[in-house]
């Protein structure tokens, strides 16, 4: 798949992708990266420590967060999208919903769009992803918790979203899918999706996981959103064990050293 002016295997190797949310309130880092330069900056930082593609959102969907006019989270997101791709050669991604903002960041340069609402919430959302021939990542979400078939009405969800990409011209070999660790589950039904992502490879694409710092590691440890690395880099193990294609992460270089060894591991062979 070619995501900017990079191929990224779709199997084989797990890729990082880097988080920079340009938001004052995002659930563990908002407000550190909300100006131009300090953007920058990050960004430099995460590209040193081995991120492959950036992850850029101007709105937080912590829960309980507030939904921001288009205006704005353009006005957050396009210059930082535009600084991005002008003094780094690495390829963006743009965290929206919002086909006005989606649209707005792809004439800025986004190489990617990135729906946690697997292009369900804006009815524009998919005609604008396929008018730009631009890769999607499309995540499970859904505005009840309720369950009958917990892994199977994900997996009926998602191919709601796999359908509305299809109708609106999107390519198959231009999906990823993600199954929203965080987003309308309960904690025991995120440890059970995590535990079970290999039922969402049969729908045919391949998978992105972000569980980064989230509520799942901080209940099971009991630890507050700047103290869950080693929690992220267990997932992120399972991730790569799981064959994921990307995994979303804050804290690049102890999830790069993860995806790494864990690759060392399984492409060993016994020698003697």
């Amino acid at each position: 798949m070619k995501i900017g002016n990079r191929e990224f295997r779709a199997e084989g190797h797990t890729y990082i992708m880097g988080i920079l949310n340009v938001t004052p309130d995002s659930f563990s880092d908002g407000g550190k990266w909300n100006d131009r330069d300090r953007a920058l900056g990050h960004v430099e930082e995460m590209l040193a420590e081995g991120a492959d593609i950036i992850d850029i959102g101007g709105e937080s969907t912590r829960p309980g967060y507030t939904l921001l006019p288009e205006e704005e989270e353009i006005a957050r997101v396009v210059p930082v999208i535009e600084a991005v791709k002008k003094n780094f050669d690495v390829p963006v991604s743009l965290d929206t919903y919002k086909a006005q903002v989606a649209q707005a960041g792809i004439l800025a340069g986004a190489d990617m769009i990135n729906d946690i609402w697997g292009l369900k919430y804006d009815g524009k959302m998919a005609a604008v992803v396929a008018a730009s021939d631009l890769p999607c990542c499309i995540m499970h979400n859904r505005r009840t918790t309720e369950y009958h078939s917990f892994v199977a009405e994900v997996c009926e969800d998602l191919e709601e979203s796999i359908r509305l990409a299809s109708e609106a011209g999107i390519e198959h070999g231009k999906l990823i899918l993600d199954p929203g660790i965080g987003f309308a589950k309960s904690y025991e039904q995120n440890l059970e999706m995590i535990h079970r992502l290999e039922e969402l490879k049969k729908l045919g694409y391949p998978l992105l996981l972000g569980c980064s710092r989230k509520s799942v590691i901080g209940l099971t440890l009991n630890l507050p959103a700047d103290q869950r690395v080693e929690g992220t880099l267990a997932t992120t193990v399972l991730a790569v064990m799981k064959g994921c294609m990307f995994v979303r992460v804050h804290d690049i270089k102890e999830n790069v050293r993860a995806v790494k060894m864990t690759e060392a591991i399984l492409n060993s062979q016994a020698s003697g």
